[in-house]
């Protein structure tokens, strides 16, 4: 049941920062929500399945830790991808 809380904390982040972070019009509404939430969902998993419980408090650190890390790294991967496919696709249909 406690998972729940990791799992809200990464989807609160990760909409906290499709707005924040610029690109916003460039992805999904959902991505970054769900991808904050899957992240510390899975890491939450993983450590409890490590036999790591959550009295410890570096379950918390890592599942709370980790879409703080990673939810920015891949928006902003995402945006510039996606940036540089729209360009290519621009000069390959010939529209300015």
């Amino acid at each position: 049941m406690q998972i729940l809380l990791a799992l809200i904390f990464g989807a609160v982040y990760g909409g906290v920062l499709h707005f924040l972070m610029p690109g916003r019009a460039s992805r999904g509404a959902v991505l970054a929500p769900m991808l904050g939430a899957v992240v510390a969902g899975l890491v939450y998993v993983v450590l409890t399945w490590a036999g790591v419980t959550a009295d410890n408090a570096w379950l918390w650190v890592a599942a709370l830790g980790a879409p703080i890390v990673v939810v920015p790294i891949v928006l902003i991967v995402l945006t510039r991808t996606r940036a540089t496919h729209d360009a290519n696709e621009r000069l390959r249909l010939k529209i300015s």
